[in-house]
């Protein structure tokens, strides 16, 4: 009864006083105020969220184009005259038979015996298997597994790697491998001991397959032995490429590759 009367007598003050009234007003407007104020503030907090998950999402779209004009620009400036300087001459990139696409190295190993390359380009891009891969300062590999995108190159820095390179200015060839060791040398193996050179001579492709052209650089001469049971040097070669750096690639393109593997078939079948 006492909560009631007092709701009675505070109802009639309210009705019949304009004073008291106002205040009420006033004070009813400013708790309301300071509420509609607390209610802004909290939801204005997860409407900032939102957005800024919004600006990240934005941010992160944009990061992504500028890396994708970023690799055009760079694909764009590697110029094919920078890999002019590995072969022998002018004429082996002005010849017809080849031809030569340019990619960024994605992926790249030299800890291992077994080391593979990944670039960014692949079947769609006009690579196949076999095909030869140089950097701006010479030999690096032959492509083993494409697909769509992406291809894989074996890096001469693997144990399996064989490849046909000779002495320059010269007919004596031999097989350039790599014995698992040290990142910076290879060596040509079976090298006539009649053959005529000296330490600082260069080595380079020898052309005697589909892959490479002939001329290509691959190092120059570091030391040599001979077996006292082997008729051949065996030459350590330091190679001109630095495999701990590449970036930019190059893969030649043997247009008449299919051709001269085909009467090369037909030619152990009549044998």
């Amino acid at each position: 009864m006492f909560i009631l009367c007092e709701i009675v007598s505070f109802t009639l003050i309210y009705r019949n006083n304009a004073y008291q009234q106002n205040i009420m007003l006033s004070s009813a407007n400013a708790i309301t105020g300071r509420l509609l104020h607390m209610s802004g503030a909290f939801f204005s907090y997860f409407d900032l969220q939102k957005v800024n998950h919004e600006l990240l999402e934005r941010n992160s779209q944009l990061e992504m184009e500028v890396l994708r004009l970023r690799e055009q620009m760079n694909i764009k400036t590697i110029d094919t005259t920078t890999f002019s300087q590995v072969f022998l001459n002018d004429t082996v990139l002005r010849n017809y038979q080849y031809q030569t696409i340019t990619a960024s190295v994605i992926s790249n190993s030299v800890r291992y015996s077994s080391n593979y390359i990944t670039i960014n380009k692949g079947e769609n891009d006009g690579i196949r298997p076999d095909m030869g891969v140089i950097s701006p300062k010479g030999l690096v590999g032959i492509v083993t597994t494409v697909n769509n995108v992406y291809s894989v190159v074996m890096s001469i820095l693997h144990v399996k790697s064989r490849v046909s390179c000779k002495i320059r200015h010269s007919n004596f060839s031999g097989s350039l491998s790599w014995d698992g060791g040290d990142v910076r040398y290879a060596f040509l193996d079976q090298i006539a001991t009649h053959a005529i050179f000296q330490i600082g001579d260069t080595i380079e492709t020898s052309g005697y397959s589909d892959v490479f052209p002939a001329g290509i650089m691959v190092g120059t001469v570091e030391s040599f032995n001979k077996k006292t049971d082997d008729n051949f040097y065996s030459l350590k070669v330091q190679l001109a490429t630095d495999f701990q750096s590449l970036s930019a690639l190059c893969v030649i393109v043997n247009l008449l590759q299919k051709e001269q593997k085909e009467i090369e078939r037909e030619a152990r079948r009549n044998d």
